[in-house]
């Protein structure tokens, strides 16, 4: 049975909210727009490009479908940016109409084809500029991240962890807490139903837009924000990843019960950081507030935002000299 043959009334538009949609669809320049978006997220300046249109109508076709229910909205710095409803994320209703609407185009049609080729010289400019500013940090990062084990044996142990202890190699909703780069997304996103990233830090975001365009990854929705004021509503992800974070915290106990809020119940978090060690360089050069955790804070910490350290591991690289990381799997049960 397909999804529109099992739909239910809860998952149907009335007659009034399915004309604004059509409505809103129904003009050249905003189901050209809605097609461009169904491959990724896009700002005004980059639709702008795309379709040849000022800034002031670009906009105005925006917040009609914004208003429509066919699109959102988010910022990101100083950029916005827009994109489809999804199915099972935002309001369903309107995604699937607008995914039926998706289906009927003529995927070679001459404009809707033009407007993926300027999509896709978009997308390499945006990438180029991004990894101009990574470019500026590399070297910083490069030398952070030779203190500790590879992050290739630390990702080997944290899919390994995952795969054996959620019994599934699907990992349905997730989000990733200070993604960065986006590697843990690229890591994560054939896995997932859903995967949403959200870093404080708009300049990483755009490499992490370019990374994830590179990868062919583009249905990821990442998001500039603060793990304590999340652009999500609480108790919706499976699985929550908070990967080298928490070191950079004065209070890592607090952001535990943050992130505990996000997962639904029954779901589960893995927080991947540098175990207890000794290396001063990394808080007088790197910004780290916390010189690593042992086993037993991590467990007390989560134990106090309702959730149950189900897994734990350490990962090493032995005679190197490294920093080891540690891998914490958890459940979450009844609420704190």
């Amino acid at each position: 049975m397909s999804r529109t043959e099992g739909a239910t009334a809860e998952t149907q538009l009335p007659l009034d909210l399915t004309v604004d949609v059509l409505k809103a669809i129904g003009e050249p320049s905003r189901l050209r727009i809605t097609a461009v978006l169904q491959h990724g997220e896009c700002s005004v300046s980059d639709l702008c490009e795309i379709l040849g249109q000022s800034q002031p109508r670009i906009s105005r076709h925006l917040r009609l479908l914004v208003e429509a229910g066919v699109c959102t909205r988010h910022r990101e710095g100083t950029f916005v940016f827009f994109g489809l409803q999804r199915l099972a994320t935002d309001d369903e209703r309107y995604a699937e109409l607008t995914q039926a609407i998706l289906l009927s185009l003529d995927a070679s049609d001459p404009q809707l084809a033009a407007d993926r080729d300027r999509l896709h010289e978009v997308r390499k400019r945006r990438a180029a500029t991004a990894q101009e500013h990574f470019a500026s940090v590399a070297d910083a990062w490069d030398r952070e991240s030779s203190h500790h084990v590879a992050q290739g044996v630390v990702e080997t142990a944290l899919l390994s962890a995952l795969d054996a202890c959620l019994g599934t190699s699907h990992f349905g909703d997730i989000i990733d807490i200070g993604t960065g780069t986006g590697r843990m997304i690229e890591l994560l996103a054939h896995r997932s139903n859903r995967i949403v990233g959200l870093d404080t830090n708009a300049a990483m975001l755009r490499v992490a837009r370019a990374n994830l365009d590179s990868a062919g990854i583009h249905r990821a929705e990442l998001r500039h924000a603060d793990l304590f004021a999340p652009p999500v509503q609480p108790e919706q992800f499976d699985l929550v990843i908070v990967h080298q974070v928490l070191h950079y915290l004065d209070d890592p106990d607090r952001a535990i019960q943050a992130i505990s809020r996000l997962a639904a119940t029954g779901g589960s978090i893995a927080i991947v950081d540098l175990v207890t060690h000794d290396n001063e360089t990394l808080r007088t050069e790197h910004a780290h507030r916390r010189l690593g955790f042992d086993d037993q804070q991590i467990a007390n910490w989560c134990h106090a935002a309702g959730l149950e350290v189900t897994h734990h591991h350490i990962a090493q690289e032995p005679n190197s000299g490294l920093l080891n990381v540690g891998i914490w799997l958890a459940k979450k049960g009844i609420r704190p």
